[in-house]
């Protein structure tokens, strides 16, 4: 006899339905001068050719929600990305909801127990759930777990940092990213 789900089902197809497109969601920014830079970061990001050709190449429609909000500085570096990749690619469906309007949502996707956006979910045409991102880089996350089981979240962040200086491309956000998308757009295993 098959166990039941511990967690309701989610309704991920309304979930999605019931996000803001980018536009709406910078639009209701509360910090101005972070959706600046987040429009800047997006205008200025360029992308690799094999990339853009991937993106354009997606065989059918990827959702994803991100749950975000703006006053945070990893959403601040990571949104752009994002919505970089659902621009080139036609196929990527990009809605952005906050922790408040979907608690039963976000809850599922603590780090490591603890509240940290933004969040990427990735759904595929049917809207099942394909995989998740966030809130930094698998590398960056990895240094902010040591840092705690280590007892040195401090010198964990100044890595951490020391990374984001050096990564100004967001290639590890980007390769990333791109292979959740390839997951969630797949048509075989």
């Amino acid at each position: 006899m098959p166990r039941p789900p511990v967690l309701p089902t989610i309704n991920w197809k309304s979930v999605f339905h019931s996000g803001k497109d980018y536009a709406a969601w910078l639009a209701g920014a509360e910090e101005r001068s972070h959706a600046r830079k987040m429009e800047e970061a997006r205008k200025q990001l360029a992308l690799e050719p094999h990339v853009e050709a991937f993106l354009a190449a997606v065989p059918r429609p990827v959702h994803v929600i991100a749950i975000a909000e703006d006053w945070c500085g990893d959403v601040v570096r990571h949104v752009p990305v994002l919505q970089r990749l659902a621009e080139a690619g036609p196929n990527v469906k990009l809605r952005f909801i906050t922790r408040e309007q979907h608690p039963d949502v976000f809850v599922r996707f603590l780090t490591n127990g603890g509240e940290a956006i933004p969040k990427f979910v990735f759904l595929s045409d049917q809207f099942v759930e394909c995989g998740n991102w966030g809130p930094m880089p698998d590398l960056c996350r990895e240094l902010i777990s040591r840092g705690k089981g280590s007892g040195d979240v401090g010198a964990a962040r100044k890595k951490v940092s020391a990374i984001y200086d050096s990564d100004l491309d967001r290639a590890m956000a980007i390769e990333e990213l791109v292979r959740l998308i390839g997951t969630a757009s797949c048509t075989a295993p």
